[in-house]
């Protein structure tokens, strides 16, 4: 498992670029390889391609893109730099910040042209730390639809994806040379497959609990909400092989996970005028900070649960993402006409959920900075009806990795560069710091798809 073999032979078959997973960083890797005139193979350890990016919300942020053009919304990459670099505490790379932030615009205006990706801009809501409306989904604004879409686009260019096979050792030849891979199918048998360049697009280890454990021991018992196989494959091999790791206790947490239905609530719920309160009925922290280290300050509740407190309109915003109108459809959303019915639905005390909301609404109306931090300068009131989404914090993907230049090529601990490795996605160090606080929404699929981008260019 994860292991490195050193071998003095060549396999049977081989291709230009071999690339291990089939999430959108391995896609997007793939279909810019494949333009370059490479042969490609995917290797990928689902029946199916899914991986993170279908569990996501399939939404990828950009700046002066042709959509933010045409609704008039004046943005740049700079700008989209610095509110990265804002978020995470000037923690990231510099460098790497410039290169995702340059290379993805023009990255998604190549997917709808080149590969007829229907993307549009979410106009109707702002994501905490973007400062200008630069989320570009698929119509359903689902994951799925965003990975289907790429798979299909693959399919088109001829691109070979072999499922149900698990990549488990690199060859290198006795220079540290990549060479090939192996791989293991589902009866246990195993294959080679050579190449002249790997790309390592298998994501982060969120779903191995002993590397989390070690390097982010505060979700060590959180629920994990990312794809079981994240298992740390591009790390554990990237360590034996020299590599240099960066920022390894970074991460991508949400403090709104629908529980026990397992559903993910979209935070518009709260970046509208929404906000949480725990099983006494009272807020405990500034939600609007982010719904990434949101989810400690959930599991830090009783029972790790909270609530989230919204209305009608905010219900309606939601209801364009899938996984909102699954949430309704599986009758995680509860509604009420006043605040006493929905306490009542909600099984807290009214007398505490009333003294909040009445806390809430005044610094709305005063437009102040409340207690914990938070300004409601600017934000809608609530109105009846009410709803209310019992949820817990969850971990979604590692934000740290395997460090690489730009070419997304891996670097070693001595600085020097594994010429014919790279990494893309969750596989590398990414934009997000050193810990939760640092990622800004969607930066989970900003590098998985510009560095899938840079990764499959860099032949």
């Amino acid at each position: 498992m994860s292991a490195i073999d050193i071998i003095d032979r060549r396999q049977e078959l081989a291709v230009d670029c071999l690339i291990i997973g089939a999430g959108a960083a391995g896609l997007v890797a793939a279909l810019s390889a494949i333009e370059q005139g490479e042969s490609v193979l995917v290797l990928e350890r689902d029946a199916v391609p899914q991986g993170s990016t279908a569990l996501s919300a399939g939404l990828i942020p950009a700046a002066g893109t042709r959509w933010q053009a045409a609704l008039g919304i004046d943005d740049s990459p700079a700008r989209f730099a610095a509110d990265i670099l804002h978020k995470a505490h000037d923690e990231p790379d510099p460098a790497l910040v410039q290169l995702v932030t340059t290379t993805i615009g023009p990255t998604l205006e190549w997917l709808a042209d080149r590969h007829q990706l229907p993307f549009s801009l979410v106009d109707n809501f702002s994501y905490p730390g973007h400062s200008r409306y630069r989320m570009h989904g698929l119509p359903s604004r689902a994951g799925r639809e965003l990975i289907d879409r790429l798979r299909t686009a693959a399919e088109a260019a001829g691109i070979d994806i072999l499922c149900a096979a698990h990549a488990t050792t690199l060859l290198v030849d006795p220079t540290q040379r990549i060479i090939g891979v192996r791989f293991v199918r589902p009866d246990g048998t195993t294959d080679e497959i050579g190449c002249g360049r790997l790309i390592l697009a298998c994501s982060g280890y969120g779903g191995n609990p002993a590397l989390v454990a070690r390097h982010i021991p505060d979700m060590a018992s959180a629920t994990y909400f990312g794809h079981v196989g994240n298992q740390g494959d591009a790390l554990v091999w990237g360590e034996q092989l020299g590599a240099a790791t960066r920022d390894l206790g970074g991460h991508q947490g949400h403090g709104s996970v629908a529980h026990p239905a397992g559903i993910l609530i979209s935070w518009a719920t709260i970046t509208e005028g929404g906000f949480q309160v725990n099983a006494r009925g009272e807020r405990f922290s500034n939600e609007a900070s982010g719904y990434s280290e949101q989810a400690a300050n959930v599991l830090a509740q009783p029972d790790g649960v909270a609530w989230t407190i919204f209305d009608a309109r905010i219900a309606g915003i939601a209801a364009q993402f899938e996984d909102f109108r699954n949430a309704l459809a599986h009758g995680a959303v509860l509604e009420a006409d006043n605040v006493a019915s929905l306490a009542a639905a909600m099984r807290v005390p009214a007398d505490v959920l009333t003294a909040t909301c009445d806390e809430v609404r005044e610094a709305k109306a005063q437009q102040r900075v409340d207690r914990f931090g938070r300004s409601f300068a600017g934000v809608p009131q609530l109105a009846p009806s009410y709803r209310a989404v019992k949820v817990t914090g969850a971990l979604f993907h590692t934000q740290g990795g395997l460090v690489i230049d730009d070419r997304a090529r891996v670097v070693r601990r001595d600085g020097g560069v594994i010429d014919n490795l790279f990494a893309a996605g969750g596989a590398a160090c990414g934009v997000s710091g050193a810990d939760a606080s640092g990622y800004l929404s969607g930066n989970g699929l900003l590098t998985a798809v510009a560095l899938g981008r840079v990764a499959g260019l860099s032949r």
